[in-house]
């Protein structure tokens, strides 16, 4: 059994034009979402062994946020494949997870990890789809679980959306 956290950075700011896009940083509002995200994932039980973070600077704020609040040292990698991450460069990055770890998060951007969590759902709740469809919210996590051995198995509809949740769910 696999179980994956797709999440997307935590709000970011347009209030920096000269910015390239991979530059800009997290509002006030994403500052306080990841932790809040963060506490939401602990109290489940679904502390991931493995990060995969894109070298955005939202997107590695938003996991430095998260990471004290998940217990800290939990392994993480930043990978410039990642950005902006179109669901091939996701998958691939994925199936290189090593198989000793159960529980990978993958936090990236929009509009491809949207794509990519619907893809890989074979099934589950028909309005969390729906929402991940309409707007993968920032900070917000889908959770799928697969029923394989191996990470270099997954693979298009053999997940089941757990769950999806935003931070406006939780408070």
């Amino acid at each position: 059994m696999r179980t994956l956290l797709l999440m997307r950075h935590a709000k970011s700011s347009w209030d920096e034009p000269e910015l390239a896009d991979p530059e800009r940083r997290l509002t006030a509002r994403g500052r306080l979402a990841a932790p809040l995200v963060a506490r939401h994932l602990r109290e489940r039980g679904l502390t991931p062994e493995l990060v995969l973070c894109s070298h955005a600077v939202r997107s590695r704020e938003t996991w430095q946020l998260m990471s004290p609040v998940l217990g800290g040292g939990i392994a993480s990698k930043t990978l410039r494949s990642l950005y902006p991450g179109t669901p091939g460069r996701l998958l691939e990055a994925l199936r290189r997870v090593p198989d000793e770890v159960g529980t990978a998060m993958l936090i990236g951007h929009n509009p491809g990890l949207a794509q990519f969590a619907i893809s890989l759902a074979g099934s589950g709740p028909k309005k969390a789809m729906e929402r991940i469809a309409s707007k993968f919210a920032t900070a917000g996590v889908a959770v799928l679980s697969f029923e394989l051995e191996r990470w270099s198995a997954l693979g298009a509809g053999n997940g089941r959306l757990e769950s999806f949740v935003r931070p406006k769910d939780l408070g």
